[in-house]
């Protein structure tokens, strides 16, 4: 039997950042994100081989061993191993499966996109599939989430398991005892084409561990750093305000917010931006955007910009005459979905 699946990357329009424990359980975090025609893909072989492979087939990573309850995570394919570990755990009965799990994503891991979080979306996604299991597009992300962090200990917040999931523009509201609420918002038509219209998606060709930012607001919310828990607040308010520019097709409003945004979230911690990242920024500014930000925690990775559609081919041109290049997308309304072939 094959069974395969996929999971849109998103896209964090606003207060990204804030879905980070402690922040979260202790002020309640917002975020507005959109899922992109960019997907993270698992495919599922059953077999009577009585092994279990994982291959990531875009990281050119392959881990094979005889099937057994459980492997030990030691750094190498571990999202895979989590997941597997969890699923023979909490769904059969601690009994092993004989299995071949080939993945791959269109975004590279630290691209910003939430891509390893999509994956685990993904791969869980097929496992409910393949055995029918009981759960909820809620039920997906909140046990994608624990896999993540807690199992495998990967430092990160919790808007990209639940964007992956549930797919399209959503306003999501993070609180204490990690209780979601997704708020899929009704877009026109109109504004959705005019907001595409004037993204630039700009990938720097610089990866980056998201893990070591996010450790470093971790931190600063642990030690009450003034600085940075206001600008976490700014970035709470201006998500609702962002919320409502998108909503009324105001991208002029919704592109001032952006900007007063980025500049908030460098304030969390020192490492999200850069002289690189600062240099991009101004080159697009110059070449016409109206403001622009780093796509998920900071560091590297896709950047985007609001930019007048007149002047579109012109803020691309000066971009690809630096090292990255712009990629072309679509928003999707659809979250992740499985099949059987």
């Amino acid at each position: 039997m094959i069974i395969r699946s996929k999971a849109p990357l998103r896209l964090g329009l606003a207060g990204g950042g804030t879905d980070v424990s402690p922040y979260s359980d202790q002020f309640g975090g917002y975020v507005l994100n959109a899922t992109i025609d960019m997907y993270a893909y698992c495919t599922i072989e059953t077999t009577d081989r009585n092994t279990v492979v994982f291959h990531a087939a875009d990281r050119d990573e392959i881990f094979e061993a005889k099937s057994e309850a459980s492997y030990e995570l030691n750094g190498y394919l571990d999202l895979h191993k989590g997941i597997y570990n969890r699923i023979v755990k909490q769904f059969n009965n601690k009994q092993a499966l004989s299995i071949k799990v080939t993945t791959y994503s269109d975004a590279p891991a630290g691209s910003g996109l939430g891509s390893s979080s999509t994956m685990v979306v993904a791969i869980l996604k097929a496992f409910v599939e393949w055995l029918n299991l009981p759960l909820g597009d809620y039920d997906i992300a909140q046990l994608a989430y624990q896999i993540e962090r807690v199992d495998v200990g990967l430092s990160g917040g919790k808007q990209d398991q639940y964007a992956a999931t549930f797919g399209g523009f959503n306003f999501i509201e993070f609180n204490a005892n990690d209780h979601v609420i997704v708020n899929p918002l009704r877009i026109k038509h109109w504004i959705i084409n005019e907001l595409e219209n004037s993204v630039v998606l700009y990938y720097t060709s610089v990866s980056r561990e998201s893990a070591k930012i996010i450790d470093e607001q971790v931190r600063s919310v642990e030690s009450n750093n003034t600085k940075s828990l206001e600008a976490m607040h700014e970035l709470k308010i201006d998500a609702l305000i962002m919320k409502e520019a998108i909503l009324r097709g105001d991208i002029l409003k919704f592109a001032n917010y952006l900007g007063k945004s980025w500049d908030a979230k460098k304030r969390m911690a020192a490492s999200i931006s850069n002289s690189n990242l600062d240099h991009i920024y101004d080159i697009a500014i110059q070449a016409g955007a109206y403001a622009g930000k780093v796509s998920g925690a900071g560091g590297g990775g896709f950047m985007m910009f609001i930019v007048d559609p007149v002047l579109r081919l012109n803020v691309i041109k000066e971009l690809e005459k630096l090292d990255g290049h712009v990629m072309n997308f679509h928003f999707t309304k659809n979250g992740t979905q499985a099949w059987r072939v």
